[in-house]
This record gives structure tokens, sequence and C-alpha cells, in this order.
């Protein structure tokens, strides 16, 4: 008896002991994985290396809520509002959130709801020529081949040169001899401009989608609209345009130079350039961060009732938010990594009993995500792309040999999976559909008891590698607790899942999954690269 009462006290001892330690949610998390060890099977603790246990504290620490709730807030009600000590957070109606789940869904919207509404109103407006278009494409993907992205908006520039702006980032890692060697399209390794968002007037879209024909018909990917959210679009116009400064520009005889006074990216200091860029993104979070904060004041608090009755009475007042959208930007060249310290929280805090659904056209997550994988509490599934609707799938020359690296990988995550006893924790399923190709990428967290997700991950980051270290990427955490949308988000997760199948031993013994000598050789040396 008294060795039972001392087992079942372990565990409380260690519960007590999370009370004691506010602001380490790292160290608190591996406390909670001790305490649920202590009842399970010794012989399943042996077969778990114990290093894993210290995945928790590899991630940074949930920055502490600089104030406590208010009660006269939506805003105090989740536990995600940590995110808004690192961006600015804004609370919308849920209205106005809107799911896409198909190509083709993605073109009529991008064609008839927001280009062609655009332009009409534009035209009907008394001073057409306020219409401004500005657009940030990558230099190296944007100048592959003889017919590229410049040469398809060249006539746009030469005809509305006022009006319409085409920037070129082009990232500071390829300079030098390097720059001179490596040759076209393998030179977009090193580094891109990955960000994908669409903007028209007061109208944002997040996606992983490009804007090349497959994207309209057969390859999948995620997408969502958010309609008449004005301070949104405000942000994500002022982040282009910060970025576009610190881009080439492309000039109408098909010539690129730099704003004036900026550092160049590959002929000027890396180090001052980089500290520039830094600089002009950062104003661009920091400012919108603390116009949120004035407007949530101004909104919810006492001192401001009586304008919040006037707006009301005028018919300005919206509805009470029950959404709130965090964008997450990961420019790792210019030392801004929030989307990994966002992504990387919320691997380590979720709870037992919780869902994460993860999923990535390009599996190659980084060691630091591995590890919290395979070493949190939470459940996973993870949806990635078989190597029939890989991108790369029948590529020519080295490019092809891409979808065998990443099956791989697969195949050593799967290991590392098993070796460690976490197949009904940790599983993985492949998506397959004929004729398709497969780029979606993003993350689901439903809470435990939960049967629907109440924060989504969505944008460009494929939580590889190059997403986290080398390119630019920018993704929205949405935070509802609409039932309507968060049924939305579950659709759209069962949707994809439904053309999966999982992933076993037996995946592994089909001839398309048998890897060549040399692919396994060189992917340790280019996984990083892809």
């Amino acid at each position: 008896m008294a060795a039972a009462a001392a087992a079942a006290a372990g565990p409380v001892f260690w519960r007590r002991l999370l009370g004691l330690l506010p602001g380490r949610p790292g160290l608190a998390a591996l406390l909670g994985r001790l305490s649920d060890r202590l009842g399970r099977n010794p012989d399943r603790r042996r077969r778990r290396s114990p290093w894993l246990l210290l995945a928790p504290l590899l991630s940074p620490a949930v920055p502490a809520v600089t104030s406590p709730p208010c009660c006269l807030c939506a805003e105090g009600v989740h536990r995600f509002q940590w995110i808004r000590n690192l961006v600015p957070e804004f609370g919308v109606s849920s209205s106005h959130v809107r799911v896409l789940s198909s190509p083709a869904e993605f073109f009529e919207l991008m064609k008839v709801d927001c280009l062609e509404s655009t332009l009409e109103k534009s035209l009907q407006a008394k001073f057409p020529p306020g219409l401004r278009v500005s657009i940030l494409l990558d230099f190296t993907r944007g100048s592959r081949g003889r017919k590229n992205s410049r040469t398809m908006l060249l006539p746009l520039l030469q005809r509305f040169p006022e009006q319409v702006r085409v920037s070129l980032f082009h990232t500071p890692n390829l300079r030098g001899l390097l720059r001179l060697l490596i040759p076209e399209r393998f030179n977009e390794t090193i580094g891109l401009q990955h960000i994908k968002v669409y903007l028209f007037d007061n109208n944002v879209i997040l996606s992983g989608a490009n804007l090349s024909d497959s994207y309209f018909t057969n390859r999948q990917d995620r997408y969502v609209f958010l309609q008449d959210c004005p301070e949104i679009a405000d942000f994500f116009t002022e982040l282009v345009d910060a970025v576009g400064d610190v881009s080439l520009q492309l000039q109408g005889d098909d010539s690129v130079q730099m704003v004036e006074g900026m550092v160049h990216p590959y002929k000027g200091d890396r180090a001052a350039y980089c500290k520039a860029a830094n600089k002009r993104v950062m104003d661009v979070i920091n400012s919108a961060r603390t116009r949120q904060q004035m407007l949530h004041a101004q909104t919810f608090h006492s001192d401001s009732l009586l304008t919040q009755e006037d707006a009301a009475a005028a018919g300005d007042r919206r509805p009470a938010p029950d959404t709130w959208i965090y964008p997450l930007i990961q420019m790792k060249p210019f030392e801004i990594q929030i989307d990994e310290i966002v992504t990387e929280t919320l691997l380590t805090e979720a709870e037992r009993g919780a869902k994460v659904y993860l999923t990535t056209g390009y599996f190659n997550l980084t060691q630091a995500y591995m590890d919290l994988v395979l070493g949190t509490r939470a459940e996973y599934q993870i949806l990635l792309a078989s190597p029939e609707v890989n991108g790369f799938f029948g590529a020519r020359g080295v490019a092809g040999a891409i979808p065998a690296a990443y099956v791989h990988i697969e195949r050593q995550f799967y290991s590392a999976v098993c070796s460690l006893g976490q197949q009904e924790r940790v599983r993985l399923q492949e998506y397959w559909r004929r004729d398709w190709t497969f780029h979606a990428k993003g993350l689901w967290l439903y809470l435990a008891g939960s049967s629907l997700p109440c924060l989504t991950l969505i944008g460009s980051p494929n939580f590889g590698y190059r997403s986290v270290h080398r390119d630019l990427e920018a993704q929205i955490a949405i935070v509802t607790e609409s039932r309507a949308l968060q049924q939305q988000f579950h659709q759209e997760q069962e949707q994809l899942y439904r053309r999966a199948g999982v992933v076993s031993s037996a995946t592994f013994e089909q001839p398309s999954r048998q890897v060549k000598l040399w692919v396994k050789m060189v992917t340790p040396l280019i996984k990083n690269f892809f």
C-alpha cells in the first residue's frame, strides 16, 4: 500500500512543481512529460531514447503576456493570446473568413471576385490613375529562362510606369563566386522570396499556391480568403512594400536597380544589407502591433465606451470578434524568426490528448521540429506527398531524383518513430491522386477532448530547413471560437486526408519506394537545399 501511495504521489509532486514555473513552458512541458512517464511500463520507457525528453527545452519559452486579460474584450478568453506579444493581433468576425478547397475555386476567386471586381471599381472611379499595382517576385526564379515573369510583366510596366511596381528580391546569400558558378534554377536553392499573399483593396488571400497554370487546375494547395479586413490588408501591403524596398526594382528596359540609398543585396556589404532589411520589416511588424494595441484599447476599455456607443449609433460598429489572426513572418537571413518561435512553441505546448494534423508537400522537417514531434505528448497525423504527386516527379536530370530523396527522408523518420514505439501516436500518411500534384502545407490543432480544430496555420512555409533558414516566408495563425469556422477548417483537413493512405513498413517495400544507393549517399549533403 505504501509503495502504491508513493507511486501515486509522484505525479502529484511533479504537477505541483509546474505551478512554480511561470514563464518557463519548456521546463513545465518537460516535467509534465516526466510525470506522465512515472506510471508507465518500464519496458516501454527503455525503448525511448532519454534525450528526446529534452526536446521541449529546445524551443523558446512562450513570451509572457505583458498585461492581464481585460474583462471587456473577447481576446482574454483564448489560450494563444501570447502570440500578440510578437506580432499584431487582428480580431475579426468569422463571417469574414472563408476556406477554399480546390484550385478551381482559387482561380474563380482570384479572377472574378478579386481581380475583375477591383479593376471594375477602379474604372468606375473618378480618378482611375489612383489604381496601384505592386508585384513582389523572387529574382532568380522570376528571371529563369528566356520567357519568364520579368518578360511577361515588362509590357505592363512600360505602359503604366507610374502605377506599376515590380520588385525582385535577391537573397544576400547568393553572391560572389557562388553567384557566378551556380547555374540557373540551382541558384534558387540558396534562398527565395517564397511568400504567397494576394491583396485586392481590403481583401486578402493567404496560400502556398503560386499563379502558374497547375495551381489553378490540378495542383492541390490550401487557401484562405479574408474578406473586407482592411487592417490585415494594410499590414500585408506594408510588408510587401518593405520587402520590395530592399529588393531590385525592374525597369522598363528589363534592367534592375536598387531603391536610392539602399544597400545592394549581393554587391554591397552583406551585414549592412541584412541589418537594413531587418529594420525595414520589423518597423512594419512593430508599428502594426502598436496600432492594433491602441485599437484594442479604444474599442474595449472603459475610457472609450462613449466613442464605441457613438460609432454604434452611426451604424459603424463591427461585430464582436470571435476569430483572431496573427501574421507569422520568417526571414532568417534578416534574423527574423517569428514563425519558427511560434511553431516550435505550439508543438511544445500541445498537451496529451491534443491532436496535431500537419501537412507538407515536401517532407523534410528541421531537426528541432522532428525532436518536438517525437518528444512531446500530442498525437500527430502527418500528411505528405507520395512520390507520384511530388512536384519533381518525372523531372529531367538530377531534379528527377528529388522524390526518391524525400522517400529516403520519410523512411528514416518512420524508422525513428518505430524504434521509439511511437507508431500509435505519430502516424504518417501519403497523399495520392491520379494526374495531380500535392503542394498543401500547414497545421490544424485540436485541443484535448475537442472534435474540431481551434487553430490553424496556413501560408507558405513547408516546415523544412529552407523555410526556416533560407527563404522569406509568411503564414497566418488563425484562432477561432466560431464553431462554423472550426467546421470549415475540419472539413478542409478531412478532405485532404481522405485521399491519403497510411504509411507502414510495407510501404517502403513497394517498387516505387526503392531508393538508389547514390541518392541515399547524397541526400544528407543536399537535404538543406530543397
